[in-house]
């Protein structure tokens, strides 16, 4: 995951324009049955207007010594992102309203666009700003505005039930690894995992994974499919920052009740330094899942969450802040979740009262004060496991990470002690969760 976030980190991605379509390009050579969709320039999705294309080839400020400020070249986020073709000289005291920085960092590069309203501008160190010198600038951005497209990738695994799961990630903000090349690296970690489950097991659930623009992106894929992802999907997830070390965090649902929203607290639950944030502090495309009248079952999830972390949309959201451990964990997270719907989300016994676990070594042949401890979780999962309650709920009952109680329920189901059936059941009549 950390090498392909290295292989994208160059691309300078926007909504739309080269960048993105490089990046979609890289994406879809590595997984079957990739396919875009495009959205024309002037197209109305709901209450917004695809906008023109953006493209940019060079930017900088330079003085009339010959030094360069702000370049490109050396950092894409030095642009205001959708920046106007500019070619301008001015005086020192004339710069102030085409320079973007974050006085409360003055070391960093912050990130800034203007996606709606056409101006031009530089994003530079409130230092080095403060420090520059008297006498006059060139202002160049050699861009251009052109009627093109906004491009969303997509991917669809299909299982043994039309039922969907929906994973969403977004690709258009330029040079920041967390936000946002950890997420589409995840995604495409989650399609290479998929695609062997699928090959060595088969799937119960049919699994989407969409490569968005944020917001407009959304809200143009919605456009067009809002109808069939509100009869389909039982649970959605959108990635976004999950590639740091310092935290695990879950933005909830609309009403947080979802089986998303239980699904990940489960998968979270005894983790470290876990943090959930109601649906009021959101900022992510959840805001377009779950917005009135779409209304599906979809949450956020993280590692520390957008806005909350010091490096947040500046130029320290490096690919040092992304760790390959960072990335493994956010893994491991959505892996337990899958791992939890493919298993089976309704577990049965079937042995009235409790198994005999001595005689298949599950269980201690020497009874002690104290022996019993060891198999609690076992025997705690036995007494839950009649069908009715869900794996989710489980996990909230007898106080456990979701991980943990799939490999119990492994144990279980290869020893013939339970089985799933009737989640399969469910899932085949459309009634999970």
């Amino acid at each position: 995951m950390h090498d392909l976030a290295t292989t994208l980190w160059p691309y300078n991605r926007s909504i739309t324009g080269p960048g993105l379509r490089q990046t979609l390009d890289i994406l879809s050579k590595r997984h079957d049955g990739f396919r875009t969709h495009h959205f024309k320039t002037g197209t109305h999705v709901f209450d917004w207007e695809i906008p023109r294309e953006w493209t940019i080839w060079d930017a900088y400020i330079e003085h009339e010594s010959g030094q360069r400020f702000a370049e490109f070249a050396k950092n894409n986020l030095s642009v205001l992102g959708y920046a106007a073709p500019l070619d301008i000289v001015l005086d020192h005291a004339d710069l102030d309203p085409y320079l973007y920085t974050q006085p409360d960092q003055p070391d960093r590069i912050p990130y800034v666009t203007s996606y709606y309203k056409e101006r031009s501008g530089f994003c530079m160190r409130e230092n080095e700003k403060a420090a520059l010198p008297t006498g006059k600038f060139r202002l160049f951005i050699d861009s251009e505005f052109s009627d093109g497209e906004v491009v969303i990738g997509e991917c669809v695994i299909p299982g043994e039930s039309d039922r969907e799961i929906l994973f969403s990630t977004y690709i258009c903000h330029p040079s920041m690894a967390n936000n946002e090349l950890s997420g589409p690296v995840l995604a495409d970690q989650i399609l290479q995992d998929l695609a062997e489950r699928k090959a060595s097991t088969g799937l119960r659930y049919t699994y989407r994974v969409l490569f968005l623009v944020e917001t407009i992106g959304s809200i143009a894929y919605l456009s067009r499919f809002a109808g069939h992802l509100k009869a389909q999907v039982d649970a959605g997830f959108v990635l976004s920052c999950v590639g740091d070390e310092r935290a695990y965090s879950h933005v909830e649902s609309r009403f947080g009740t979802s089986l998303a929203d239980r699904a990940l607290n489960a998968a979270l639950k005894g983790l470290p330094n876990t943090k959930r944030y109601s649906f009021l502090q959101r900022g992510s495309d959840e805001r377009q899942f779950c917005a009135p009248g779409i209304d599906l079952p979809v949450c956020g999830f993280c590692k520390s969450k957008y806005g909350e972390y010091q490096e947040y949309h500046t130029d320290a959201d490096d690919l040092t802040l992304v760790t390959p451990k960072g990335l493994s964990d956010a893994h491991r997270v959505i892996s337990d979740v899958i791992g939890a719907l493919e298993h089976g989300l309704y577990p049965k016994t079937n042995v009235l009262c409790e198994p005999q676990m001595g005689k298949r070594g599950l269980y201690p042949t020497i009874s002690q004060k104290g022996s019993y401890d060891a198999v609690r979780l076992r025997m705690d999962t036995l007494a839950y496991a009649d069908g009715q309650i869900d794996v989710f709920d489980m996990c909230e009952r007898i106080g456990v990470n979701l991980g943990t109680l799939n490999d119990e329920l492994e144990i279980l189901t290869v020893n013939g002690l339970i089985s799933t059936e009737n989640a399969k059941h469910e899932l085949e009549t459309g009634n999970v969760g």
